[in-house]
């Protein structure tokens, strides 16, 4: 476990949807000692949000309403678990509701901005490991370690739907394989083509394609390159 003392760095692991990045970030941070931030809980958040306020289709129409909905705005960690604004919604952000209309949030310029300054303020001492979609390229572009995973949309739904089993335990209230293989091509589209701060690779960034891995694999390569640069960072200092 790497101690603070030491030559601290960023780890931004961005990627499209379903791709292993918050399983990842969240074991190398633990094997680090560094701080998980998952920015993709925070736009659930504000995601689910919207729906509770019964927003989502006033703000198809009407999207700059969306600043009734980030004022107040609270979203911390604790462990595994993320409470918005005091309250846990941990299971309530991975609603499959949630998942199809958090791309949609998340293109709004308020909500990216607000959640911007909040994803900075909890890394500006470093230290910290932080997946999402723009964090290599518009939160911390100078981040030491910039990775970008891939993996192809079949075996992404594959993983999608085994998480949802595991967390719903009914198969059968779940959507089809066809049908979350649909949405995160979908999901893949919209992020890249959204007008702010779009889904794209960082030209810094290690892309690692974790189709045929196994996320102990995938954790071990992003652990490894992690220490190379803390290593590096400290043999400097």
């Amino acid at each position: 476990m790497i101690g603070h003392e030491q030559h601290d760095i960023i780890i931004a692991i961005d990627g499209p949807a379903a791709s292993g990045k918050s399983t990842t970030a969240r074991r190398v941070a633990k094997k680090l000692g560094y701080t998980y931030i998952d920015t993709g809980a925070m736009y659930r958040s504000v995601t689910l949000k919207a729906f509770e306020h019964d927003m989502l289709e006033r703000l198809k129409h009407s999207p700059e309403d969306v600043r009734i909905l980030l004022d107040p705005l609270s979203i911390e960690f604790q462990g595994d678990r993320v409470l918005l604004d005091g309250r846990d919604v941990t299971a309530g952000i991975r609603e499959n509701r949630v998942s199809r209309e958090v791309s949609f949030i998340s293109s709004l310029k308020p909500v990216r901005d607000r959640l911007k300054t909040l994803q900075q303020q909890m890394g500006e001492k470093r230290g910290v490991v932080m997946d999402g979609r723009d964090i290599g390229t518009v939160i911390f572009p100078d981040a030491e370690l910039k990775i970008f995973l891939v993996a192809d949309a079949a075996e992404r739904a594959r993983r999608r739907y085994a998480e949802l089993v595991q967390k719903n335990g009914n198969p059968a209230a779940l959507p089809s394989l066809d049908e979350l293989e649909r949405e995160i091509v979908q999901r893949d589209r919209d992020d890249a083509e959204r007008a702010h701060a779009p889904l794209r690779k960082h030209e810094d960034a290690i892309e690692v394609d974790t189709s045929s891995l196994t996320i102990d694999e995938q954790v071990e390569l992003v652990y490894s390159l992690a220490m190379e640069r803390i290593s590096a960072g400290t043999s400097r200092a």
